[in-house]
């Protein structure tokens, strides 16, 4: 087996004891890095050099039933076996299945460190799913759900507009009743959205009522050939190949039963969602950085300057060293995150950890800026071109900002993680505070 670079690979992987990891994630691992190395990662920077990744690479993960992974743990075991979907791979049971295995997942996802073509294929079936599950009617998750998870329709999140983005309580984007209740009229405009272009649905926050959190709902809109829908590409500057989509909506006619869940509790239902979102995340952008950092490493053995290898120079080890225990620290508190939430609930997970996954989220940011910037300048002209061997570090780091601004900019999650967290120390105190009137001891 080959030695791997340093930070290449997370310590459990380069033979150091993990208490996290047992065998069935150890054997999940091993058919999830094959089957994605040679379906995804050996072909990522050539779909994200021309900007789009084949069709056919979706409908490849669908019927291998690879997109079910990056749904939440644990899996909607009841409609996947209700479809056939018993295991993924013939590896993991879908009972069976933990956020440990979710974390490989996303990990082995963006082993190319490329966030794009990963994006193109998860982001709508990972985050626009899970609010039908949680809170759909029956008739709603009997109409969609099968195509959709099944990966015969594609679907997308629709939250973010030109003028509210992290402010998700100032939506504006409108969806009224007609005079006879049957359908909503939806009007108004989305922007950013992840996968749009070739989505069937969106799972769309939308102004039901009033202003503020209260007036929102969250509505299931058809998108491709729907009459007053219209998609156009956005050009950013990374992730080029997760097709970000600006959707505009004219007078659009939406039945009241795709309604998900009930009317004003959109806000609601958004704030739940966005915790698998961040910690995934999280995760894939950590594995970024590794990417990064360990590609710059490998450089540095190589490369010579002044008579001697960058290695050799103190301040390249010194600038190294900085970013891989950024790293290394990530990486670990992610673990810990990730096996967390294998011993909590749902509802006790969204309490405890809500305020943390968006800290993790922010760090996860913080980080891969950090070691994105160590390759670039560390691979010198060739981290600023476009081709090359620095071509790997010059792309990661044009998609820092797309892990420090989508899923929560990164101020409002440092800001959110300690209000939840001053939130849950005054519930918690509350309870031990002595009643007015009583005996003092």
């Amino acid at each position: 087996m080959k030695q791997p670079i340093p930070f290449s690979e997370p310590p459990a992987l380069c033979g150091l004891p993990s208490p996290y990891y047992n065998q069935a994630h150890i054997a999940w691992r091993r058919a999830c890095r094959s089957f994605i190395d040679e379906n995804l990662t050996q072909h990522a920077i050539d779909w994200e050099r021309d900007g789009f990744v084949p069709d056919d690479v979706f409908q490849k993960f669908a019927s291998a039933n690879m997109l079910v992974p990056s749904l939440p743990a644990p899996l909607p075991v009841e409609w996947l076996k209700k479809l056939g979907i018993h295991n993924v791979l013939d590896t993991v049971k879908v009972e069976n299945w933990d956020y440990i295995h979710t974390a490989i997942y996303t990990d082995e996802m963006t082993r190319s460190g490329l966030q794009g073509p990963a994006a193109s294929l998860t982001t709508g079936y990972s985050y626009a799913i899970p609010p039908i599950l949680k809170f759909g009617s029956q008739q709603l998750q009997e109409r969609f759900l099968p195509d959709l998870l099944l990966g015969k329709k594609r679907i997308c999140i629709a939250i973010t507009e030109p003028n509210t983005g992290s402010d998700v309580a100032g939506i504006q984007t409108t969806a009224t009743k007609t005079a006879d209740g049957k359908q909503y009229v939806v009007n108004g405009t989305k922007k950013w959205i992840t996968n749009g272009l070739w989505s069937s649905y969106a799972t769309m926050a939308v102004r039901t009522s009033g202003p503020g959190p209260a007036g929102l709902s969250l509505l299931l809109v058809p998108l491709l050939d729907q009459p007053g829908v219209s998609m156009r590409k956005i050009k950013v500057a990374g992730h080029l190949t997760s097709g970000t989509t600006f959707i505009e909506l004219d007078e659009v006619r939406v039945p009241v039963e795709n309604l998900i869940g009930q009317e004003g509790q959109g806000m609601k239902y958004i704030m739940t969602n966005f915790n698998h979102e961040r910690l995934t995340i999280a995760i894939g952008v950590t594995r970024q950085a590794r990417v990064a950092l360990a590609a710059a490493f490998e450089y540095c053995l190589q490369r010579e300057a002044f008579g001697k290898t960058l290695m050799e120079q103190p301040v390249v080890r010194h600038r190294l060293a900085k970013a891989g225990a950024l790293l290394e620290s990530q990486w670990a508190w992610i673990e810990q995150f990730v096996y967390q939430m294998t011993k909590l609930g749902k509802v006790e997970a969204d309490v405890e950890l809500g305020g943390l996954t968006a800290l993790a989220k922010a760090q996860a940011g913080i980080v891969l800026d950090e070691c994105a910037r160590c390759a670039v300048l560390l691979f010198g002209g060739n981290g600023f071109t476009t081709t090359g061997r620095g071509e790997i570090a010059e792309r990661i780091y044009r998609d820092v900002p797309g892990a420090r601004i989508p899923g929560g900019s990164e101020d409002v999650m440092l800001d959110l993680a300690v209000r939840q967290l001053v939130k849950n120390y005054q519930n918690k105190t509350k309870g031990l505070e002595r009643p007015k009137g009583s005996s003092k001891l």
